[in-house]
Parts: C-alpha cells; structure tokens; sequence
C-alpha cells in the first residue's frame, strides 16, 4: 500500500507567506515542511501561513514539527498561523494543550 506524501505550494504576498500542505505531516515528511518554512525564511514575511485543509494525518512528530516552526518564525521575527485545521487535528491540539501554543485561524463558514 502506497503512503500518501506531503505536497507543499508556496505562494508569496507583501505580508505573508501561504504554504497549502496536502498529505500526511508524520515523521517521514515532517523535514520536507521545516526546509520549505526555512526556505520562506530567507526572505523575511511578517506572517507564514500554513494551509492544512488538505492534511489527512499528522502525528506527535508532526505535531512537534508545528511547535518548533513557530519558534522558528518567532525568532525570524514573523508569526506562524495554522489555517483550515480539520477537526481531527482541532482535537489533538485540544487534548495535548497545544492549541494555545499555537496560533489556530479557521475560517468562518460561509452562509
């Protein structure tokens, strides 16, 4: 059986860096997602955003991954924000108290 992988799209504004990551975020594909946040980093943004609408699974080394990328982004002087985080994430950050180490922006639903 095949593993999905991690895809990461990078797409730049004046105020911020959007990285949409679809996959999994284990212990197999975490160090593609921290060269991606390093490479961002070389030319200071204000804001990364991390798009995970398309993560299907991410596991305490992903887990670890996305507390040492928004130290990473502290020390550059930017913030990492966490957007579209599916439920069974949502939950995880609950449980393991992460969600307040993090910074989590979901989007409203529209109407």
């Amino acid at each position: 059986m095949e593993r999905p992988e991690l895809s990461i799209a990078v797409r730049r504004t004046p105020e911020e860096a959007v990285l949409s990551l679809a996959g999994e975020i284990d212990m197999l594909t975490g160090n593609r997602l921290v060269n991606a946040i390093t490479e961002v980093l070389t030319e200071p943004t204000p804001r990364i955003t991390l798009d995970l609408g398309g993560v299907t699974f991410c596991d305490s080394t992903g887990l670890g991954t996305l507390v040492v990328l928004s130290r990473k982004a502290r020390d550059a002087q930017s913030v990492l924000v966490l957007t579209n985080v599916g439920d069974f994430l949502m939950r995880v950050l609950d449980i393991t108290g992460l969600r307040s180490a993090l910074m989590v922006k979901n989007s409203e639903p529209s109407s």
